[in-house]
C-alpha cells in the first residue's frame, strides 16, 4: 500500500506551481517549487504540509488580501454534493490535499483579518476541508468566527455546512485543541442545533463526532442533549444520536445507558471463555460467550468488552471495543465469538506480561479472564 504520506508529492507540487502562476502571473514557480520539495520525500504527512506552506508563504504577495484572491482564483471548481476528491487531483486548479497547505498559510498569515480569512476558507474548504486551518480563528477572535458560523450552517454547499461542526469540534484529531470549547463547549451547542437534521450524512456525522467530543468532557450535557432530541426522532437523527453516545456507552454511563433503554442489568447467566492463554504480537485472541436469558421479557443487550494492557510501570489501562448489540428473547440461548487481534499500531505501545480482558453488559463487567502477551 502507498504511504499515505505520499499523497503530497514533486508531481503534486508542480501542479500547484502553475495554478498559481495562472492565477497570477508574478508567481515565482520555479523559487516556489524548489523550496516546497527540498528534501520533501523524507518528510512525513503533516511535515510536508507545513513545508509547502512555508514555501507559500515566501512566494505569494506579502499583502494578505492580495495572497488569498491569487489563491481562490487558482482553485479547482467547488466539489458537488458530499463528493470527496476527483478522479485527477488539480488537473483544473487547487483542490484536495494540496489545500492543506494553502489552509494553513491563511491561518499563519491571515489571523490579523478574520473575514477575510474565514471567506478564503469558506471557498477552501469546498475543495478538500478547513478544518484545521479554521482552528486558530475560533480560538483569537469567538466573537467574530461564531456569528459567521451560524450563518454557515444554511450554506448551499456541505462542505463548507460540515466544516462549522468538524471545525469547531473541542478535540479535533490532528488538529490545535480548543481550550476555551473543552472547558465550555456551550457556544457551539446552537450550530449543532441547527445541523442534527442536516439533508447530508456527510454532515451529520460530523455532528455525532462533535457530540461524541464533548461527552468526554461533560458527559452530562450529551446526555442530556440525547434525552432531549431522541423522542420521536426520525430515523437519520437516531442514527446520529447513537454514533454520538458511542464513547459514554462503551464506558457503560448509566445516563446514557438510560437513555437508550439499556439501563437493565442482564438477567440471565454469562460464561467467557478467551484462547489462547498466551499470544505472541500480532496473533488474535479468540472470544467465545455463551450467554442465556433468565427473564419473562425480552431483554436489549449491549455488550462490549475492554482489554486491560500492560503499561510501562506494570499496571493496567483498559481499553474498551465494541463487541455486539443483540435483543435476548425470554429463555433465549446465545452463543456469541469474535477475534481480537493485537497487533502493533501507531497510538499504542505494548509491554508483555499478563494481560486481562473483561466483558461488560449493558455497562456492567460480568466476566473475564486473563491472557500473556509476548512481545516475539
Amino acid at each position: 500500500m502507498e504511504p499515505f504520506k505520499n499523497l503530497i508529492h514533486p508531481g503534486l507540487v508542480q501542479r500547484m506551481a502553475g495554478h498559481l502562476q495562472r492565477a497570477w502571473p508574478a508567481f515565482d514557480a520555479q523559487a516556489f517549487v524548489k523550496q516546497a520539495s527540498t528534501g520533501l520525500d523524507a518528510l512525513e504527512m503533516k511535515a510536508r504540509a507545513m513545508q509547502l506552506a512555508d514555501a507559500l508563504g515566501a512566494t505569494l504577495p506579502a499583502e494578505f488580501a492580495h495572497a488569498a484572491q491569487v489563491l481562490e482564483a487558482a482553485l479547482a471548481p467547488p466539489w458537488p454534493g458530499d463528493r470527496l476528491g476527483s478522479d485527477d487531483p488539480c488537473r483544473d486548479g487547487l483542490e484536495g490535499w494540496a489545500l492543506w497547505p494553502v489552509g494553513e498559510f491563511v491561518a499563519r498569515h491571515g489571523l490579523a483579518q478574520p473575514e477575510r480569512g474565514l471567506q478564503a476558507l469558506h471557498a477552501i474548504t469546498q475543495r478538500f476541508s478547513a478544518e484545521f486551518a479554521i482552528r486558530p480563528f475560533i480560538a483569537a477572535h469567538p466573537d467574530t468566527v461564531f456569528p459567521i458560523l451560524q450563518r454557515w450552517t444554511a450554506d448551499s454547499s456541505a462542505h463548507v455546512r460540515r466544516l462549522v461542526s468538524e471545525g469547531s469540534r473541542p478535540r479535533l484529531p490532528w488538529g490545535l485543541q480548543l481550550k476555551a470549547l473543552v472547558a465550555d463547549p456551550a457556544p457551539t451547542a446552537p450550530l449543532l442545533l441547527s445541523l442534527q437534521d442536516d439533508t447530508s450524512d456527510y454532515v451529520r456525522r460530523s455532528v455525532a463526532n462533535h457530540l461524541n467530543d464533548i461527552a468526554k468532557d461533560h458527559p452530562a450535557r450529551v446526555v442530556a442533549w440525547v434525552q432531549q432530541h431522541l423522542n420521536d426522532a426520525p430515523a437519520e437523527r437516531r442514527a446520529l444520536l447513537r454514533h454520538a453516545s458511542r464513547t459514554l456507552v462503551k464506558q457503560g454511563h448509566a445516563g446514557m445507558l438510560k437513555a437508550w433503554g439499556l439501563g437493565q442489568a442482564l438477567k440471565g447467566e454469562l460464561t467467557l471463555v478467551l484462547s489462547p492463554a498466551r499470544i505472541t504480537l500480532g496473533q488474535s485472541l479468540q472470544m467465545a460467550v455463551l450467554i442465556t436469558s433468565s427473564a419473562r421479557r425480552t431483554q436489549t443487550l449491549v455488550i462490549d468488552y475492554a482489554v486491560h494492557h500492560v503499561k510501562a510501570d506494570g499496571s493496567l489501562s483498559p481499553k474498551v471495543f465494541k463487541g455486539w448489540n443483540l435483543v435476548l428473547a425470554p429463555g433465549e440461548t446465545r452463543a456469541l465469538r469474535k477475534a481480537h487481534p493485537v497487533r502493533p499500531i501507531t497510538t499504542r505501545r505494548y509491554h508483555a506480561g499478563g494481560h486481562v480482558l473483561d466483558l461488560r453488559v449493558n455497562g456492567q463487567v460480568l466476566a473475564e479472564a486473563a491472557f500473556d502477551l509476548q512481545l516475539g
